[in-house]
């Protein structure tokens, strides 16, 4: 059961989120846990607010309906998105879902903060999901490359004068294979860590700690 708690720690409307926990809980597939959940504030009436939540798997799209008595979800998977991103706006931020196919998905009036927190996680998760394709299709590479055949050359013809000298055949050469070397953990770390700071998701001061911090950890 998914604790509702956590999910309230930046202000969050409980009773939409409450409500919409109650059916992601049956919605999750194995091994899939949620990781935040930001919740639309309109400017002037809020009643029925969009809720966007961020799994290890997918991002769910939930959307009351029929005055609030139902909710309708939608969800798009990490394999299907090219780049997400935010935008700060007078009233809150847009929350953008950019996919391989189709138009981008933009959620309105997410508050600021809950906007920068849902983008982190979302960014890291689709970052994650990446970085596992880029494994992927390195070990199927690895497991395609066909070995290389090394053609002897024929024996010579021996000599009527002197005893026929035996030809020893050369072994073939083993084919030498370049492999490109991945990415350590810390590497990564730092790698996403400068892409907040660069989007100015961070400040200098918070990007110097948690730089000090990875490589404290080395």
């Amino acid at each position: 059961m998914i604790l509702i708690d956590r999910f309230l720690s930046d202000e969050q409307d409980p009773k939409a989120v409450e409500k919409v926990l109650g059916k992601l809980n049956d919605m999750l597939t194995s091994n899939e846990e949620l990781i935040y959940m930001a919740v639309q504030k309109k400017p002037a009436v809020n009643l029925l607010p969009d809720c966007i939540a961020v799994s290890n798997k997918r991002i769910f799209y939930c959307e009351p309906g029929n005055f609030g008595i139902t909710m309708n979800f939608k969800d798009i998977s990490w394999k299907s998105i090219k780049e997400v991103s935010f935008k700060e706006e007078l009233f809150g931020s847009k929350f953008i879902c950019v996919p391989l196919h189709g138009e981008n998905i933009i959620t309105e009036y997410i508050p600021k903060v809950q906007a920068r927190k849902l983008y982190q996680a979302a960014y890291e998760q689709l970052e994650s999901f990446k970085e596992q394709q880029r494994q992927l299709d390195l070990e199927e590479r690895r497991s395609s490359t066909s070995p290389v055949t090394v053609n002897t050359l024929p024996a010579p013809e021996p000599v009527q004068e002197e005893e026929p000298q035996a030809f020893i055949s050369q072994p073939p050469v083993a084919p030498v294979i370049q492999i490109e070397e991945p990415e350590d953990e810390t590497t990564l770390k730092l790698r996403k860590l400068k892409s907040l700071y660069d989007k100015h998701l961070i400040t200098q001061e918070e990007y110097e700690a948690k730089k000090a911090d990875i490589l404290d950890s080395l």
